[in-house]
């Protein structure tokens, strides 16, 4: 679940970490590929086979902070969130992104509203 692949990094990011692997699910590497495309992770690569298959997620520092300064969980699995595109609006003032889970894909807020499509909230990151 993706709320595992945050914490996991989050936490490696804390502990100065250079890269870390974790198991490969279709809805992680989306979302990582979105931290990577957004810059903040440095890079994603699946690794092994089918039972086997890991992703490994090469951690992004500026300086000696991390990339990743928090985030906020929207959707658990005890409450979904759902919104159209008219209700988006820019996380820390443009300085995070919320990412969503769309018909089209996982995408953050600002992809979905040139793409004119709404989905589940799933979390914000500055």
């Amino acid at each position: 679940m993706y709320i595992d692949l945050l914490t996991k990094l989050k936490n490696a990011q804390k502990a100065g970490k250079a890269s870390i692997k974790l198991p490969y699910t279709t809805m992680d590497f989306a979302i990582a590929e979105v931290l990577a495309k957004r810059g903040f992770i440095a890079s994603v690569a699946k690794k092994g086979r089918a039972p086997k298959r890991v992703m490994e997620v090469e951690l992004k520092y500026e300086g000696a902070k991390g990339a990743i300064s928090g985030m906020n969980f929207l959707s658990v699995p005890s409450r979904r969130l759902f919104t159209g595109y008219t209700n988006l609006r820019p996380v820390k003032q443009g300085f995070g992104i919320a990412v969503l889970s769309t018909p089209k894909g996982i995408v953050t807020n600002s992809e979905a509203r040139k793409q004119k499509v709404g989905g589940q909230l799933l979390f914000e990151i500055w």
